[in-house]
């Protein structure tokens, strides 16, 4: 099976008892398949269901929104203030490649956005999660000025949305929205 008619594209090839089929998914709305017997059996052959893509799934999301983002034409006519609180949303709750995929399209949203698009004080969550890593990379000796993805990420959305709220005269603001009241009060201890 694959997902060009020459089989060359997303090629997967079974063959034996239905144990060693395995599920999995092809790109695009076609399927092309072959089936090739060696007459070693006389059953009556495979079977198989095809199960097309759902709207809901993270990766087919993230794509749409990917290219929607690219598309300056389109930006102007997007609600980017209901896709960021949900993107945020989405960032808080993933974890590993959709954790990052999700920065980044904020980071793309910030970069995009106009004033007052986007409620940046939503980030809060995450910037707890960057400061939580922040504290501990100092801590790990073992590698010294290596970042992992996540803490790059959001060092580099951070780094961004502050240059944003920088542009727009809100940094203050903003920064005491991230903050949490325990935090501002270490800050004037120290």
């Amino acid at each position: 099976m694959a997902s060009s008619s020459d089989f060359q594209q997303d090629r997967h090839s079974f063959s034996g008892s239905p144990q060693k089929w395995t599920d999995f998914e092809l790109p695009g709305d076609t399927l092309y398949y072959r089936f090739t017997s060696d007459m070693s059996n006389t059953e009556w052959g495979y079977k198989f269901t095809v199960t097309a893509g759902h709207l809901g799934r993270f990766q087919t999301g993230f794509e749409i929104l990917k290219q929607m983002l690219s598309e300056e034409r389109v930006i102007p006519h997007l609600p980017l203030a209901r896709i960021w609180e949900w993107q945020v949303g989405v960032a808080c709750r993933q974890t590993g490649h959709q954790r990052l995929k999700a920065i980044h399209l904020l980071l793309k949203i910030v970069q995009c956005s106009s004033q007052g698009d986007c409620d940046l004080t939503l980030l809060k969550p995450l910037w707890q999660l960057f400061t939580h890593m922040e504290n501990n990379s100092c801590h790990d000796t073992a590698k010294p000025g290596i970042l992992l993805p996540l803490h790059r990420a959001l060092a580099e959305l951070f780094f961004v949305t502050e240059n944003r709220v920088t542009e727009l005269g809100s940094l203050q603001e903003y920064l005491l929205a991230l903050n949490t009241e325990d935090h501002l009060h270490r800050c004037t201890a120290q």
